[in-house]
């Protein structure tokens, strides 16, 4: 028996489907190992190597894999064809003690017996460059996320997270917010011409020039000039362009696209789309069994296989006519940083039509899947084509436009249709009438109305991941868990007015403290640069604890800058840092080692110190009561042990113990008895233990002299005395 694994249930169901008998799938439900969730990870004094646990809820399914793997005589490790998954199958192989040097990787692109049948008799070696590549962006995202998130949290007394494209791309929504906020709209008139050739229909020009120039009157009174000018004005054809006009099928969809299509046609958010095309990919319910629908769905590439191909050809043909089948097949060339390790997604099987599969699916993925479908058979189609006409009248020295177009063939959008709902202001599609150069018009009507210019629009989903994918920020399979983590409820950076994405106060401070203090991180181009330099690694150009290195060397002074705060160390003067430990905020001497001293940043909360319980081992914090500082077990309640760090001045009156002198939560000092709680003396000035003479109260010492602690008592000796 031969052992495939995959990391998806669904997924070994689908792949059982067609692979009967000698072989047997199993389901890794994921990563089996990973960083830890509560702290760090990362050896940063050993090369900054990450240490990687075996969570408890995933010790059932290793042991299940690992007795699986010792019956099976070869396992084949078919985790998805992406960095992430050669990942998964390289700590797979490590907790299951296989073989890495052995050639038990298999990858396919979809999950058709053909592809499946193909990738296992064509099994490679784990590819340790795209390991290190996972690796690395998994290193360097932790160090920043793990860094500054407790210094932000700190110093903006809020629970917040900042990762390092996620801070990019929040950044993006706040600066466009700011220039929307100081946007100051500049008011303009549009001027219409209702015209006519002698004998002709009448069709609307619209005022665009004057003297050859960009014009719009900027006032009513200038636009009430230009009215009274136009009117008095001989109306003439200028010119009259005519041209054939094509558009090219789109490209089929990429990771980016499909999210930005998602969002806009379908109304559901990048997570969503990628968590229903999982499943798709994965294989769905039918009556016939699991059957996988599309291909891979992460990917950058627009490359399709000519077997693909050739079968959408087919396809288009058969229903739709010769005249839409392009004279040459449609190639798309893909984005030069793309990886190109994939194709398209498009579906698996032309056959399987969204109608066919209308009763299996559910509402979102029946959705998700026509759209696939449907861009993939468009993008093989021929072009949309249009008979265009393009008008430019004068009149005296103004110039006014107009144009339209008519819909010869379909093409591609007899399919799917992507033409832009909002037309530009100086182009119509209304039919034009025959008209020659020079020819006079009659001038009908002239109306005017008055605009304002309009600020930057916000964005939404779709096009922040679009200027994302401009800007060189995040990869395919970033983009949906960004948009998951500002829109996160828990934190709330972002809040959506219908599809806008609008940041929320939190989020204008935390991304001022971050340029401030984190100018490299946040800066589009050296993250951009970044993301440049991990691909690299995947290609083996890059040593990755290098690449890291280099990072941090500047990122820890930064880091260590942005934690100095105004706070005045007590002890030596130094500038205190603000730090966040298991027991809370708390200050920190900059002058460490020199100066060891901290102090909680909040009174409530204890400090960690380095000292440790005398009975049972544990950490002893630092806390404050109602007697001063003192050492508290942080194993409590389970060992109570305390340990006081006031001084011991004065004698108690009421039992000859040492009074303690400490500060109220006030600032002010007192005295308290050292046996509290069993003796609950208090007092603001220091007891001296003796009795009044005179009226038999307790006697305090005040700047040298003996007095009374009763204020209408006059007994008064010199302390020497």
């Amino acid at each position: 028996m031969q052992l495939i694994i995959v990391e998806s249930p669904h997924k070994a169901k689908t792949i059982e489907k067609f692979l009967k008998g000698e072989y047997k799938v199993e389901a890794s439900k994921g990563h089996v190992r990973d960083l830890p969730v509560n702290r760090m990870g990362i050896k940063i004094s050993s090369n900054f190597e990450p240490y990687y646990e075996i969570s408890q809820d995933k010790k059932a399914d290793i042991k299940r894999l690992s007795e699986k793997a010792k019956k099976a005589d070869k396992v084949f490790l078919a985790t998805d064809p992406d960095r992430e998954g050669e990942a998964i199958s390289w700590h797979l192989a490590e907790v299951l003690g296989l073989d890495e040097k052995q050639a038990n990787r298999i990858e396919f692109n979809e999950i058709s017996e053909k592809a499946v049948k193909n990738a296992i008799a064509n099994p490679r070696k784990i590819d340790m460059n795209l390991v290190d590549a996972q690796q690395a962006r998994r290193v360097l995202d932790r160090l920043v996320g793990y860094s500054i998130s407790p210094v932000a949290s700190s110093i903006l007394n809020e629970n917040l997270s900042a990762g390092r494209v996620q801070s990019v791309a929040l950044r993006m929504i706040v600066d466009r917010e700011r220039e929307i906020q100081a946007f100051k709209p500049q008011e303009y008139w549009n001027l219409k011409a209702d015209v006519n050739p002698q004998g002709k229909s009448n069709f609307s020009v619209l005022l665009t020039e004057k003297k050859g120039k960009k014009f719009k009157p900027s006032s009513e009174q200038e636009a009430l000039a230009v009215e009274s000018e136009l009117k008095a004005s001989q109306f003439k054809v200028a010119e009259v362009k005519k041209s054939v006009v094509k558009s090219h099928a789109p490209a089929p969809y990429i990771t980016s696209t499909l999210q930005q299509d998602g969002s806009i046609r379908l109304n559901i958010t990048a997570p969503q789309v990628m968590a229903i095309a999982q499943r798709l990919y994965e294989g769905v319910e039918t009556p016939n069994g699991n059957i996988a629908l599309i291909t891979y769905m992460r990917t950058d590439s627009v490359r399709v296989s000519k077997e693909a191909q050739a079968s959408a050809l087919d396809y288009i043909k058969a229903n739709y006519g010769d005249k839409y089948v392009p004279s040459r097949p449609n190639v798309y060339r893909s984005k030069k940083d793309a990886q190109d390790a994939h194709e398209a997604i498009r579906p698996i099987d032309i056959r399987r039509t969204p109608d066919s599969l209308v009763n299996v699916l559910d509402k979102n993925q029946y959705k998700l899947y026509k759209l696939i479908y449907d861009r993939f058979i468009a993008s093989q189609m021929s072009e949309a084509i249009y008979d265009s006409v393009a008008v430019t009248v004068t009149a005296g020295d103004y110039g006014l436009k107009t144009s339209g177009k008519t819909l010869v063939l379909k093409g591609y959008t007899a399919v799917y249709d992507d033409s832009k709902k909002e037309e530009d202001e100086e182009s119509g599609n209304a039919l034009l009438p025959p008209m020659e150069q020079n020819e006079v018009l009659n001038l009908n009507k002239l109306s005017k109305e008055q605009k304002f210019t309009k600020p930057p629009v916000r964005y939404t989903e779709a096009t922040l991941i679009k200027s994302m994918e401009d800007k060189g920020i995040g990869r395919p399979s970033t983009y949906a868990v960004i948009m998951g983590k500002l829109t996160d409820k828990k934190r709330e950076y972002v809040h959506r007015e219908k599809k806008s994405l609008v940041p929320n106060p939190i989020s204008y401070t935390l991304i001022d403290f971050l340029v401030k203090d984190f100018p490299d991180i946040m800066d589009i181009s050296f993250t951009a640069k970044m993301e440049d330099s991990l691909d690299d690694i995947g290609t083996g150009g890059k040593d990755w604890h290098k690449l890291i290195k280099d990072f941090y060397t500047g990122f820890e002074k930064q880091l260590e800058n942005s934690k100095l705060t105004d706070v005045i160390c007590d002890k030596c003067g130094a500038r205190m840092t603000i730090n966040s430990g298991r027991f809370g905020n708390y200050y920190a001497c900059s002058n460490y080692p020199k100066c060891s001293n901290i102090k909680s940043a909040n009174p409530d909360v204890a400090i960690p110190t380095d000292k440790l319980c005398s009975k049972c081992g544990g950490v002893m914090v630092e806390r404050e009561g109602k007697f001063g500082k003192f050492l508290a077990c942080s194993n409590y309640p389970k060992c109570k042990n305390t340990v006081s760090l006031t001084e011991s001045v004065g004698v108690c009156p009421d039992c000859g113990r040492p009074t303690k002198k400490m500060t109220s939560r006030g600032g002010k000092i007192f005295y308290g008895c050292s046996g509290y709680p069993e003796c609950k003396f208090m007092s603001w000035d220091l007891p001296t233990g003796e009795k009044c003479p005179t009226c038999g109260k307790y006697l305090v010492e005040i700047n040298g002299k003996i007095k009374c602690s009763d204020k209408g008592c006059s007994f008064v000796k010199d302390a020497k005395g």
